[in-house]
C-alpha cells in the first residue's frame, strides 16, 4: 500500500540519495510530499516561512524517511523535522498521527562503517554496532526502545533491525532495492504505538 512520505536530508550532501529514493518509489512518488530538485529554493527565505512550508509538507503525510549522512547534525532543520514528524498535531477539526520515521543510511566511502559495524558476538551471532555521535539524540531516543523487548537470541540480546526500534535503520542498497517493505513497516508501527516508548522531543 502507498503511504505519504518526507525525506529529511541535508541538502549539500544527500540530494542525490534523495532523488534515488523518489525514483525508487515508482508510481507512489506521487504520493511524496517533500522537496524535489524542481522545488523552489528556499535559501534566501526567513526562518518562519521555512517551518511554515515544512509543516504543510509533513503535515500530512504519514512516513518520514530521514537520510542519514555523515554530516547530518550540521543540519539546523532535520532534528525539527523528525520531532514535528512524532507528535500529533492538531489543525482545526483535524490532528495529525505519528509518522512512522526510518532512517536510511548513506554509503560513504564505499561502505557503511562510518556509522554501522558489524561485530561477531560469542556465542556466533552478527550483530551491528551503531556510532551514535552521528545521529541526533532524537534518534538515538525513538532506538532499542520496543516495550516490552523482544529478543532474536536471549543469550547475545540483539533484537528485531525492523521491530526493535521504532526508527530503523537501513543501509541504502537494502531500502533502494525495495522501499515499500520498508515504509509499510515504519508504517505498521505507527500504529502499534503502544508497543514502543516514543520520545518526541529533540
Amino acid at each position: 500500500m502507498a503511504y505519504k512520505t518526507f525525506i529529511s536530508y541535508k541538502y549539500s550532501e544527500a540530494s542525490h540519495l534523495r532523488d534515488r529514493i523518489v525514483d525508487s518509489l515508482g508510481e507512489n512518488a506521487r504520493y511524496y510530499q517533500g522537496e524535489t530538485s524542481d522545488s523552489p529554493d528556499f535559501s534566501d527565505k526567513t526562518t518562519d516561512y521555512i517551518k511554515e512550508k515544512l509543516k504543510d509538507m509533513i503535515y500530512s503525510t504519514s512516513v518520514s524517511i530521514v537520510i542519514i549522512s555523515p554530516n547530518i547534525k550540521k543540519s539546523k532543520w532535520i532534528d525539527w523535522e523528525i520531532e514535528y514528524s512524532l507528535k500529533q498535531i492538531k489543525r482545526g477539526d483535524r490532528t495529525s498521527g505519528t509518522n512512522g520515521v526510518l532512517g536510511v543510511v548513506m554509503k560513504y566511502n564505499e561502505d557503511y562503517s562510518w556509522l554501522r559495524q558489524t561485530v561477531i558476538n560469542d556465542d556466533g551471532h552478527t550483530s551491528i554496532q551503531t556510532n551514535n555521535q552521528y545521529l541526533y539524540d532524537i534518534i538515538i531516543n525513538n532506538r532499542f526502545n520496543q516495550d516490552p523487548t523482544i529478543y532474536e537470541c536471549d543469550a547475545c540480546q540483539t533484537i528485531n533491525s525492523l521491530s526493535g526500534s521504532y526508527i530503523s535503520l537501513i543501509n541504502e542498497e537494502d531500502f533502494l532495492e525495495d522501499p515499500n517493505k520498508y515504509i509499510d513497516n515504519a508504517y505498521e508501527k505507527s500504529k502499534q504505538l503502544d508497543n514502543y516508548i516514543i520520545s518526541r522531543t529533540r
